[in-house]
């Protein structure tokens, strides 16, 4: 059974991610917790009367929280009713990143699936923000849904890879468990500049990936280009990819794509899932 962590701001853009992930995961037995934190205030050294009006706000905010996650759940089961499916609801009151590392301890989460923003949001998206946070410093795999998705069963899939990495197995299970899933087919892309040649350690994890991926529907794609974020734009339009899958552990290289501080010129932001593997 899989377990999936859900954070929600109860937005119009965590609701879609709610969404997009229970329609992915619809045939499949899933314990799913919706979370809910509301963030700890700055540290204050005042005495007792703010600490006794902390610990009410903290109360009245988790009181307000439990209320917002039951009626979540209500709307959930109106719109998509699932038998697969159970459900948990969780109200923290305290650092965002910190609660989502506990609770895919506590929980053994499979998976956290969260929203990133439109034109105001992924495509100006900063380390800051919480996804990117959690991208970051979570170490559990995770599936960022933009704002403007719309869920269609993922067939093709990229897989957008400089070939330095060495493939950790456990990395490469949970996304040919998604390919599988979805009998969909991988797209495995490498960017490189007019000339350059791949070294013998690329070429080495280039044939491991080939060996690992054998019976999984894949292909392996060669872009020539200067930019590698227009040319990750082009293979995407071009061959209608439906997700993104990329390893946290190739961190520069996915940077460059996911958190540039100006990719105006970069649109499939705005409507493709990012699946983002950590080790």
């Amino acid at each position: 059974m899989l377990r999936i962590l859900i954070p929600t701001d109860f937005s119009k853009n965590a609701w879609n991610a709610l969404i997009y992930g229970l329609d992915l995961f619809r045939k499949e037995r899933c314990t799913i917790y919706l979370l809910h934190v509301n963030p700890l205030p700055p540290y204050s050294g005042a005495g007792s009367s703010i600490k006794a009006s902390t610990q009410m706000l903290r109360e009245t905010m988790l009181a307000e929280s439990e209320k917002n996650l039951k009626k979540l759940l209500d709307k959930i089961n109106e719109t998509l009713p699932n038998e697969q499916h159970t459900f948990m609801t969780i109200a923290l009151y305290d650092f965002f990143v910190d609660s989502i590392k506990r609770e895919v301890v506590d929980k053994h989460i499979d998976l956290i699936i969260m929203g990133t923003k439109g034109a105001s949001g992924l495509k100006k998206v900063s380390m800051g923000s919480n996804t990117g946070d959690v991208i970051t410093k979570v170490k559990c795999p995770l599936l960022a849904v933009p704002e403007d998705a719309k869920y269609k069963i993922p067939k093709e899939i990229a897989f957008p890879t400089d070939y330095y990495i060495n493939y950790d197995v456990e990395v490469l299970d949970t996304l040919t468990s998604v390919v599988n899933r979805n009998e969909a087919c991988l797209r495995v892309l490498h960017i490189t500049k007019r000339g350059e040649e791949l070294t013998r350690e690329q070429l080495q994890n280039k044939d491991f990936l080939h060996d690992y991926l054998r019976g999984i529907s894949h292909t392996f794609h060669t872009i020539t280009g200067s930019k590698l974020e227009t040319a990750v734009q082009c293979f995407v339009e071009s061959r209608d990819i439906d997700m993104i899958a990329m390893v946290a552990k190739n961190l520069n290289f996915f940077q460059r794509i996911l958190f540039r501080p100006a990719v105006e010129e970069i649109s499939y932001h705005i409507e493709i899932p990012f699946l983002v593997l950590h080790e």
